[in-house]
């Protein structure tokens, strides 16, 4: 454990989504006095419910993967996580249906699994050189990307040195990663689709990406009980145990900055709290622009950030259940690289999205009324652009297209068996989280633009600035952002180290 700073030494910590709440805890352990300050009434910024009409919702993330980061959080307090969220895994992983009645599970198990391959015509043994090929980029990733917390391609290189570099595959795309070892189409898409992780495109994805199989099939999927949003509920009861100051519904209008330095926030009533750190949890472009008031010139040299995708969010309470459907399930595109094109490079609504369907009942029962079925429904769009704007309405009536979709698919009626429904679409999600153009997974993993880095965790221009989230390394998802919460805490001592 490191040397404690002085008990006066007080961080201010902007935005309770996941990656807030893990700096705060973990600044919190290391001696510091922590103000989380968000603006919403709830704590967990994207991770979020919905209740109403018996049916229970997550707005946010519905899938928890490597559980072992956020019990870091827990154990750095001398507590265990299952005394305050309880979890439990899922089977299948994901139910993947096409167009052509095909349907194919993932499941961990390997006997299982080899069967669903020989079914649609894939050798199983392509699928354990690929899982092979996944675990090695997964452990080398982990090692320095995740684990050190390493943000620049010199970092990278100082850790990894030129021979483990030369290992990330980085002269191909996620997808020709995945052709190298898969044959039937089926499986292709399959694993391409891992990216809906990080709100990218496999044919844009640096291959390392691939590494996120070994995410589920060495450390399983997980789901809480009564819905995710019971993470949020859990580190709540733990940020008030350990003393860290949480204030909702409190607005931050700007950062307060002097000569290179932050030295705290105001909030939209003119209240000034002064810091002596500052961490931002909303995403870096957003704070540059919207509350350090920084300059065209500055925020153009950060383009290569692009955001991520967003999405629309369609919650359907249902009168009935569709037997065929699993807890995770995906209705795939009949042509996925077109998909991919469309919404990452020409950004428009695609017309035959892949669709993420969530049916919360298969494994919990209390999510809605008896009989009956609650869907969260997801197809990724573009994110806003200004130049071709969409309103609501024409959200709403691409609404339409993915009922469609569903309907066509085995989801028979769906319409008439609505009995509650509630949409976010990007304006919404922009609104509520001052995501950047209403990304939902924070920077877009692109070769092309970024080799898949996000931000660095430490402002470039003010020395005691620091951001966690989805738009920094290492990217979006929750557990990335927790990893990226405990990481920030560690720059923030070792910065203090270094300064003092």
């Amino acid at each position: 454990m490191s040397a404690h700073p002085e008990p006066s030494r007080h961080v201010v910590v902007i935005g309770a989504g996941l990656g807030g709440i893990s700096a705060a805890v973990s600044l919190a352990q290391e001696g510091y006095r922590v103000t989380l300050i968000e603006k919403n009434a709830w704590l967990g910024g994207k991770l979020s419910e919905l209740k109403a009409e018996g049916y229970t919702f997550d707005l946010g993330p519905s899938i928890l993967t490597l559980p072992h980061i956020l019990e870091r959080l827990f154990e750095g307090s001398g507590r265990k996580m299952a005394d305050y969220i309880p979890i439990r895994t899922v089977r299948p992983h994901w139910r993947c249906f096409f167009e052509d009645g095909v349907v194919v599970d993932l499941t961990p198990e390997q006997e299982e699994m080899d069967e669903q391959l020989r079914a649609i015509g894939e050798n199983p043994d392509n699928f354990r050189r690929f899982l092979e090929y996944s675990a090695e980029l997964y452990d080398l990733t982990a090692e320095g990307y995740f684990e050190q917390g390493l943000d620049t391609a010199a970092e990278f290189r100082e850790f990894y040195g030129l021979w483990k570099f030369s290992r990330f595959d980085l002269f191909r795309s996620m997808h020709q990663g995945v052709c190298r070892f898969l044959e039937t189409r089926y499986m292709r898409d399959v694993m391409d689709f891992f990216i809906k992780y990080v709100g990218s495109s496999a044919l844009r994805a640096p291959a390392f990406m691939n590494s996120m199989p070994t995410i589920q099939f060495r450390h399983d999927l997980w789901y809480v009980d009564g819905g995710l949003y019971n993470i949020a509920r859990g580190l709540r009861r733990l940020l008030d145990e350990i003393g860290v100051e949480v204030r909702l519904e409190t607005d931050i209008a700007a950062i307060l900055k002097d000569a290179g330095r932050v030295n705290g926030v105001v909030t939209r009533h003119g209240e000034e709290i002064p810091a002596d750190v500052v961490v931002s949890n909303m995403e870096v472009i957003p704070t540059y622009r919207h509350l350090l008031d920084e300059s065209p010139e500055f925020l153009r040299r950060l383009r290569r950030f692009e955001p991520s995708c967003s999405g629309l969010v369609l919650d359907l309470g249902l009168d009935r259940q569709y037997p065929q459907l699993a807890h995770h399930n995906f209705f795939m595109s009949k042509n996925q690289a077109v998909h991919f094109k469309t919404v990452f490079q020409k950004r428009k609504l695609p017309s035959d999205p892949t669709i993420y369907l969530v049916a919360a009942s298969r494994t919990d029962p209390t999510v809605a009324p008896e009989g009956c079925d609650c869907l969260k429904i997801l197809p990724h769009i573009p994110y806003i652009d200004e130049e071709r704007s969409l309103t609501r309405e024409d959200y709403l009536a691409y609404k339409e297209t993915i009922l469609d979709k569903l309907e066509r698919m085995g989801l028979e009626d769906l319409r008439s068996h609505v009995r509650y429904e509630h949409v976010l679409t990007p304006l919404d999600i922009h609104e509520r989280y001052r995501s950047n153009k209403g990304s939902i997974y924070g920077v877009v993993v692109d070769r092309f633009k970024n080799l898949g880095f996000k931000a660095p965790k430490q402002s470039e221009r003010y020395e005691n600035l620091f951001f966690v989230g989805g738009s920094v390394n290492p990217g979006g998802g929750m557990p990335m952002v927790t990893l990226c919460g405990q990481n920030v805490a560690r720059k923030v001592v070792e910065w203090e180290r270094g300064s003092g």
